[in-house]
């Protein structure tokens, strides 16, 4: 069975830069994230059973993370609920990140090396972190669908402008609107989270060939 080792260090190696270079594995990426939502879950005052914590560990294909991985999810459909479960650990995970992002920058890096490394493989605590499938009644923050208005009228607003643009200087309108598309895409992966992640991931996997 997995165990948690709490206070164990990440391992890391720092750049002339600042910048952390993890040297995790599967395995020291989830101890890391599983402290963190064990440390959220004591500072909220909520339960979070050993079972629960081992479950993060949840996963088919990395024996070194998750050895028995049909005998942990019996275990665990015996006793929780799935979606009460998913939902939990997902306000956790997003607690947690915020916290470390406003209070400690140095984990808070660590945080993104190692989902980075989890978004190589498939590992169910991506869910629980809200980066692969949909838990179950998710938090999402106060300020998320004023996000979607302004996106949206960007979007409207972007394509007007191109319109504009392509007939006030007999311009091809298909050249201003890819335009459009490339800068729309660059603003997005600059400020989304999960879109950083992603493009993190896939230019691990691609290092790996």
């Amino acid at each position: 069975m997995p165990v948690l080792l709490k206070g164990a260090s990440v391992p890391a190696i720092r750049l002339e830069s600042g910048r952390l270079l993890s040297t995790m594995d599967t395995k020291q990426a989830k101890d890391f994230l599983v402290e963190q939502a064990a440390e959220q879950a004591a500072i909220e005052g909520v339960p979070l059973a050993d079972l629960e914590k081992r479950m993060m560990y949840f996963t088919e294909s990395d024996p070194a993370s998750c050895p028995d991985p049909v005998a942990l999810n019996d275990e665990f459909e015996a006793q929780f609920e799935t979606p009460e479960y998913e939902a939990k650990m997902f306000k956790l995970f997003e607690h947690a990140r915020r916290r470390l992002r406003k209070d400690d920058p140095e984990r808070s890096r660590s945080w993104d090396e190692a989902v980075s490394e989890l978004m190589k493989g498939d590992h169910y605590i991506l869910i629980l972190l809200g980066l692969s499938g949909s838990p179950v009644a998710l938090e999402r923050p106060k300020h998320d669908f004023l996000k979607l208005v302004l996106t949206a009228v960007l979007v409207v607003a972007g394509f007007v402008l191109a319109s504009f643009v392509a007939e006030k200087f007999n311009i091809d309108s298909r050249y201003v609107l890819w335009l459009f598309v490339a800068l729309l895409v660059v603003a997005w992966t600059g400020f989304s989270r999960h879109a950083r992640l992603l493009l993190s991931g896939y230019l691990a996997r691609r290092k790996q060939r």
